[in-house]
């Protein structure tokens, strides 16, 4: 009961020691720990996230887990408490055979901050293993001559143990011819010798019976025992002698499985079977027993497994050379391996990002590395190296750890994926390398705007379209991905003709569509300018426009429109007057008789018109001009020809199909005005009505024109006496300033046959004349009135132009009015 409770007692005070050293070595960035072996899975090894001040949540989120070296992982973190405890049962003995001091390392990841913490674990011995000889029943020969005193070394028991837990003593049993001494070897082991305390005597007892027990320093002591058996033999008188006491040999880690690596040689002055020399193994261990192979004729030491450097560099041998009878010598044998750069580096990636924003700032940690190579010197020395061309680069950072952090800015436009190669190269000749990839995926950043297809668009819509028709496309493209990427249209806002641009056209958001809501017209609206928006769909949202035009096309769909002659009212119907032209019998052929006048709201094409004689009374007495309208005569008027005469004029427009409309124009073939007049009074005329009716009301109109003209022509001989009684009045006081003035300054009676111009006709008018004479010019028909003479050729006075005709008055009564509009 005391001993149990000294153990825990033991047991205490180690884990006090080791939290006082963990909270020491925390502020350094290192956890030591120390934990005895052999405790089972889930033990509680020391408090990570109190020793480095790390919360509870934030170590769930910031991804911390523990990396054992080696394939083998002896600790984990436990995610709820915090607490570094072992992954399984750990045997001391196993992992550290060849040392004092096991260490166990390993390292905790921060994720989230890109840090790494060295841990070690010092895994402390416990008493779990037993002193064991390697051969549990040795038999030896002693000659009977042999004196008191004599000594024979015997075989060391091994415990892997260490500490007081390892072999401490010997204990011989069994005779009392033989006792027991142990010797101290150079490293502090002990050498037990049987040393013969009483002369032997082969006749007495020819064996001798002993038992070597061999015990630990452990609570409670463990113990392993060997049976001996010595032979008494006859006398032995020398023994054999190495010719080396100590043999060297230095070999690379690389050789060859079989080679000899030394030859020990023992000589014995003996002879027979006492100078016989056989050569054992005196002290091995169990590695080394499986390294090594010692030939017992001819002491040659070969290997029988590969040698490695990193595992043990140094094997200290004993070889021991037994005569006949069991006389010997012991060499040792040192054998030094050198290393070989066999080991090519190794590169662990302890954390890694696999996402990173495209603006992220410089020096961003990617990814944590750790390189170890476990050759020694100039072999062990590496050097990391990075893809060149790449916005990353390498930063060396606490002991063999290496971060890779970014060198510029990002452009997932340009590269979207990196797979970045880091390559560890060590120092050996030749060189040995290994590399690791990294993929790293850019995330895109909403840092382009959508951009068209084309700098600006344009498109041809004929009228008359039918509503909810396609325009166009505008294709806008967005150099970001996903969400960043999406392109939405919309119209910018705009009138047409006073109305919302929107009423007009619309543009699909999702395809860049642009539809016509509404039927055009050309001769409403002949083009649409419009600005169409391409949004993108980050946050925030980036935009750019491009211009459409949108031309709309003519089509025929407007018949030509007569301008020239009107078409016929109620009132012109039925008094004869609509379209009526006057076309003397005298005229030549090509006389101007009419023209028609005819327009096309159309463009183009469209609005170009021809002129068709489409039905005459006399075929052949007209023609029309087939672009100017112009109707002409083609003949001289006959006798015979009707005096009314009915011209239909097709006007025709070159649309596809063509339209047209038609004009009809009454001509009539009169020398005088009074023929026309009666002509067109017996044509006006109703059946029921009597001729007196119209006549009388022709000539109030006749009377009406004729008070008119007098009065003008009294008013300008009123003008004109003013002005002479004034030069005379000027020219009587001696001033002659009006002497040089033109008579263009005058109006005369020329200004009236200039009024009566402007209707193309001359009227010749005497004062005893009885009737009216009217003669028709040939340019009397012409479309539009002629312009007033320029300032620089003025007309002649009234009475100045001998050339004027005389003024007649008719008493005679019209019949009709006179048509002076053509």
């Amino acid at each position: 009961m005391g001993t149990g409770e000294r153990c825990w007692s033991r047991r205490e005070q180690a884990l006090l020691w080791t939290v006082l050293v963990a909270a020491w070595d925390a502020a350094w960035g290192q956890l030591r720990y120390s934990v005895p072996e052999e405790l089972p899975k889930g033990s509680f090894v020391g408090d990570v996230a109190k020793d480095l001040g790390l919360e509870l949540p934030a170590l769930r989120d910031r991804g911390v887990r523990v990396i054992s070296e080696g394939r083998t992982q002896y600790f984990y973190l436990h995610g709820k408490t915090g607490h570094l405890v072992t992954a399984e049962r750990i045997d001391r003995e196993q992992l550290c055979r060849l040392v004092e001091k096991c260490v166990l390392r390993c390292e905790v990841i921060v994720e989230g901050d890109m840090q790494a913490y060295d841990i070690e674990v010092e895994i402390t011995d416990v008493n779990d293993n037993a002193p064991i000889f390697r051969q549990a029943e040795k038999e030896l020969r002693m000659s009977e001559s042999a004196t008191p005193g004599t000594r024979i070394l015997l075989s060391e028991a091994h415990d892997p143990d260490s500490g007081p837990n390892s072999l401490q003593r010997y204990e011989l049993g069994g005779d009392e011819h033989f006792s027991l001494a142990v010797q101290a070897g150079p490293g502090g082991d002990q050498r037990p010798e049987l040393v013969l305390a009483k002369a032997l005597d082969r006749e007495e007892a020819a064996f001798h019976e002993l038992v070597l027990k061999a015990s630990d320093g452990g609570e409670p002591a463990l113990t392993g025992t060997a049976r001996i058996r010595v032979a008494v033999l006859d006398a032995n008188d020398n023994a054999p002698v190495f010719s080396q006491a100590e043999y060297t040999v230095r070999v690379s880690e690389d050789v060859p499985v079989g080679s000899v690596l030394v030859a020990v040689r023992a000589t014995d002055a003996d002879e027979g079977l006492n100078g016989n020399v056989r050569y054992i193994f005196h002290k091995i261990s169990d590695r080394e027993s499986e390294l090594f192979h010692l030939d017992s004729e001819k002491g040659e030491i070969s290997l029988k497994d590969n040698l490695d450097f990193e595992e043990v560099s140094t094997h200290k041998l004993e070889v021991q050379a037994l005569d006949g009878g069991e006389l010997f010598d012991t060499a040792k044998v040192l054998v030094t391996v050198t290393d070989v750069n066999d080991n090519a580096p190794v590169i662990s990636v302890r954390s890694c990002l696999s996402e990173i924003s495209e603006d992220a700032s410089p020096g961003t940690v990617v990814a944590l590395l750790h390189v170890q190579d476990k050759d020694s010197g100039v072999n062990g020395q590496v050097r990391c190296l990075l893809d060149e061309g790449v916005p990353f680069r390498l930063r060396s950072s606490q002991g063999s750890y290496y971060r890779v952090v970014t060198a510029g800015e990002l452009d997932r436009e340009k590269v979207s994926e990196y797979n970045l190669t880091v390559r560890a190269v060590d120092g050996g000749s030749p060189a040995l390398e290994s590399s690791a990839v990294l993929a790293l995926r850019v995330l895109d950043v909403n840092d382009n705007a959508p951009v068209f297809a084309e700098a600006r668009y344009s498109a041809r819509l004929a009228e008359n379209n039918a509503a909810g028709a396609l325009v166009l496309t505008v294709r806008a493209s967005d150099e970001d991905w996903g969400q960043n990427a999406r392109v939405r249209y919309r119209l910018s806002e705009g009138r047409v003709r006073g109305a919302p641009l929107s009423s007009y056209v619309s543009v699909q958001a999702e395809t860049g569509a642009l539809y016509a809501l509404r039927s055009f017209d050309y001769e409403e609206v002949r083009e649409v300018r419009l600005w169409v928006w391409a949004e993108d769909g980050g946050a925030p949202a980036l935009s750019s426009n491009v211009s459409v035009r949108l031309e709309i096309v003519d089509e025929n769909d407007n018949a030509p429109q007569v301008l020239y002659p009107p078409p016929p009212t109620p009132s012109a119907a039925g008094s004869g007057w609509a379209g009526v032209e006057l076309a003397p019998r005298s005229a030549e052929p090509e006389a101007l008789v009419a023209k028609v006048v005819a327009v096309d709201a159309d463009s183009g094409q469209n609005a170009w018109l021809s002129y068709e004689l489409a039905k005459a009374t006399e075929p052949g007495l007209f023609r029309v001009g087939l672009h100017s309208g112009e109707v002409r005569t083609a003949r001289f008027p006959l006798a015979r020809d009707a005096a009314r005469q009915s011209l239909v004029v097709v006007v025709k427009d070159h649309g596809r199909p063509a339209l047209s409309a038609t004009a009809t124009l009454t001509v009539v073939l009169a020398e005088s005005v009074a023929e026309l007049l009666s002509e067109l009074g017996s044509a006006a005329a109703a059946p029921g009505e009597p001729a007196g009716s119209l006549t009388r009301w022709l000539v109030l109109a006749v009377a009406a024109v004729s008070c008119l003209f007098f009065a003008f022509l009294l008013l300008l001989l009123a003008l004109r006496l003013r002005r002479w009684r004034r030069s005379q009045l000027l020219a009587a006081s001696g001033s002659a300033a009006l002497r040089g003035v033109p008579a263009s300054h005058f109006v005369g009676i020329d200004g009236v046959r200039a009024f009566l111009h402007s209707y193309s006709h001359e009227v010749s008018l005497t004062a005893d004349s009885r009737k009216s004479h009217l003669r028709l010019s040939s340019g009397s028909c012409c479309d539009t009135l002629p312009a007033r003479p320029p300032p620089d050729e003025p007309a002649p006075l009234l009475g100045e132009d001998p050339s004027a005709p005389p003024v007649s008055f008719s008493r005679e009564p019209l019949s009709a009015p006179l048509p002076f509009l053509c």
